[in-house]
């Protein structure tokens, strides 16, 4: 790993006076969250079971994290939350600035230093006539969020170590002329059952392609394919991330060649390294894909960026400090 190896970021967060919680009322230390028109404590949040969020998936949501107090990229987030909306005909109750500070009240209540914070539109109830299903704008959408302590999709040794990913066999990503992955949407059983079939082939996440050995996405993450000095990731079939925006920054800031476009699952069995990029937790290296080594532990680039990742984000690079004051 050429002496280097990835920060600990767990145990920072868990350690450093800098990531503290603010103190809080103890209804509110698990969580916040905010259910069409009112703010309750996490477990308080219900949607009604007739939503159509529920029942048929009908929705967008977004995630953006806080760390040390400060969001990351919240207009970036903001801004794909807006285009998601409009790719699925739906609309959001709140402009940008009111969004935002909801979002922020939700963090302030919670006192959370270091959190995952999640929000949602939804199609909402079913209309009396069937009819009337046919125009989007008869609907009363509905909005959602919650906020809860950081998550990450791995821990700091999984970091250090660098995963086991499994390409899927048996699940392909939804055709983008089926639902489209540049929307952040609940149309994920295809993710979800690749993380099943990973796990039952004894590795710890999934990467899905276009059934054309094309790699798309995996399950929350933006996939990274590092060979010599170039740099590639999928243009089509994945979300636009906000984590996979930032690498490429980054990448481009330490003088890698970046290519955004095909990407094949030859690319990555044959890579020196890759990662996997992601709202919960930044970068996860990758070790090992179909039981095939391509890097021991997280390899020099990997590590890298991951570093620089969180050494920026804590420094305020793209940062929005949340004000606690803005709840008693």
């Amino acid at each position: 790993m050429n002496g280097l190896s990835p920060v600990s970021v767990q145990e920072i967060m868990a350690n450093d006076p800098a990531h503290a919680p603010v103190a809080r009322a103890q209804e509110w230390t698990a969580g916040a969250a905010y259910v069409i028109d009112r703010f309750v404590p996490l477990g308080e949040a219900a949607v009604p079971i007739t939503d159509l969020g529920l029942v048929r998936a009908d929705a967008v949501y977004d995630v953006v994290s806080v760390s040390r107090g400060q969001f990351f990229r919240l207009e970036d987030h903001q801004a794909r939350f807006a285009r998601s909306c409009d790719r699925m005909k739906l609309s959001s109750p709140f402009v940008q600035a009111e969004e935002s500070a909801l979002l922020n009240e939700l963090v302030a209540r919670s006192g959370l230093r270091d959190a995952y914070v999640w929000w949602a539109v939804t199609r909402g109830a079913n209309l009396p006539h069937p009819s009337d299903r046919l125009h989007a704008e008869r609907f009363q959408n509905r909005f959602y969020a919650f906020v809860i302590p950081y998550v990450f999709i791995k821990d700091d040794a999984d970091r250090q170590a660098g995963i086991h990913l499994h390409v899927s066999n048996d699940y392909i990503r939804i055709p983008s002329n089926a639902v489209d992955p540049r929307a952040k949407n609940f149309c994920s059983l295809d993710l979800n059952m690749s993380l099943m079939e990973a796990g039952a082939a004894g590795a710890e996440w999934s990467v899905l392609t276009d059934g054309k050995n094309v790699l798309t996405e995996a399950p929350g993450s933006n996939i990274f394919v590092i060979r010599e000095n170039r740099i590639m990731t999928p243009e089509l079939g994945c979300l636009e991330g906000i984590t996979r925006l930032t690498a490429l920054e980054l990448c481009a800031e330490i003088g890698l060649n970046i290519e955004v476009g095909t990407v094949t699952v030859d690319d990555l069995l044959t890579a020196d390294e890759a990662f996997l990029t992601s709202s919960a937790g930044g970068i996860l290296p990758v070790s090992t894909v179909n039981d095939q080594p391509i890097c021991q532990g997280s390899g020099p680039v990997s590590t890298r960026i991951h570093n620089l990742y969180w050494e920026k984000r804590w420094a305020g690079w793209h940062g929005t400090p949340v004000d606690y004051e803005a709840v008693n």
